[in-house]
Order: C-alpha cells, then structure tokens, then sequence
C-alpha cells in the first residue's frame, strides 16, 4: 500500500555528520501570522544518508531544468530585471511559500 504526503515546501534542512534531515511543511488552514498569511507547520521530516541526498539534488536539478526547458517555470536570474520587479510586485502576498522565491 502506498501513501502520498503533500508538501508546501521544505521548512529546513538539517545535516549532522553522514546524515540529513529535510524537514517537510504546510501552510497551516487555522493558524495565521501578524499578516493574517497562514503559518507554516511541520509535517513530516525525511532522513537520508549525504550521498543519497546528493543523488536526490542532482534529480531535482535535471528535473528542474525539464521544467525550465519546457516554459513551466523560468529563474529569476534568467529574467530581465524588469520582468523580474514585475512578477515581484504583481505577486499575491498570500498563500505565498517562502520556499520558492
């Protein structure tokens, strides 16, 4: 049986010696900041040795680029500086994840 665990993104990364603790987070639906944005809030950690999660970056960058190649996301240091302040300020403060900024 398999399970599925969503995640709005990563809240810290922890290494200690060989090992590394990703530690996986949600926007809350009841709590708030002082902006009224909701908090985020643990929920659950991954643990891996440093060379499987050397091997996991190095995934996640390939699959980054397929993205990026593809036009469903573009990098800001790929943008001009202008359509970047744009984006920016056109942004909803909301809702927005500090993970991917």
């Amino acid at each position: 049986m398999s399970s599925e665990l969503y995640a709005d993104g990563i809240g810290e990364i922890t290494i200690t010696g060989t090992i590394v603790r990703i530690d996986l987070m949600s926007l809350s639906a009841t709590e708030r900041d002082a902006n009224n944005n909701p908090k985020p809030v643990f929920r659950q950690r991954i643990v891996m040795p440093v060379d499987a999660f050397a091997n996991a970056v190095d995934l996640m960058q390939k699959a980054l680029g397929g993205l990026v190649e593809a036009g469903a996301v573009r990098r800001i240091g790929d943008m001009s500086a202008a359509a970047a302040a744009d984006i920016q300020a056109h942004a909803p403060a909301s809702n927005a994840s500090p993970n991917f900024n």
